[in-house]
């Protein structure tokens, strides 16, 4: 069986935000594989808010002390829907930053660590329904959202990092709705995590990590 130390980086859906069992889909991911008798730490570098800009410029520092070069180790970065907020009428990062960001991101991470990605979630579609910047006024459109994940992707495939794309089978599926109507509009409740968790977990590059070589 493997050993392995997970970094998970990303944002607020990296955090598991809105899961009272304070689980998210990170832990769930890690709680399958350890019941198969993997050796399994796991760090959730989530950080709530953040943009492809904030990530960039700390993944490096945070995982290289929790990731030390005797022991096994991968990387997963997932992000994007902040990037698409826009405060006071002003988008926090503009598309073609975006994608530059993800690209030195992961071009970096590649060469480091065994590395994927996981593109960003679908909000609800009710307009008005994704309210989570209280007393500041702020605006997603899940259309931007759908526009950037396929930049991310497209980013990720050219770097050679492996990517899921979880956004249409998210939009579509009955679960992830539930989850993400009784949240608030952008962070499921549990019911929308353990949907993730399932998706990522039946994803072959997911489970190649744990694959003895």
């Amino acid at each position: 069986m493997s050993s392995l130390r997970l970094a998970f980086i990303g944002d607020s859906i990296v955090n598991g935000t809105g899961d009272a069992t304070i689980l998210g889909w990170t832990g769930r991911v890690c709680a399958a594989v350890s019941n198969l008798g993997h050796d399994i730490t796991h760090y959730d570098l989530g950080v709530r808010g953040e943009t492809s800009s904030l990530i960039r410029a700390r993944w490096r520092s945070e995982a290289a002390c929790r990731l030390p070069e005797a022991f096994g180790a991968a990387l997963v970065f997932s992000f994007g829907i902040n990037d698409c907020v826009h405060l006071d009428g002003v988008r926090r990062v503009a598309p073609e930053e975006s994608l530059a960001n993800a690209r030195a991101i992961l071009t970096e991470a590649k060469k480091w660590r065994p590395t994927l990605f996981i593109g960003p979630t679908p909000i609800d579609r009710r307009e008005g329904a994704a309210q989570f910047y209280p007393g500041v006024k702020h605006s997603l459109d899940l259309r931007d959202i759908a526009s950037l994940n396929r930049g991310l992707i497209e980013v990720a495939a050219s770097s050679g990092v492996p990517a899921l794309d979880l956004f249409d089978r998210l939009d579509s599926n009955t679960e992830w709705a539930a989850g993400i109507r009784d949240g608030d509009g952008v962070h499921p409740t549990a019911r929308g995590y353990m949907q993730m968790a399932h998706e990522i977990s039946a994803w072959p590059a997911w489970q190649a990590l744990f694959t003895e070589t």
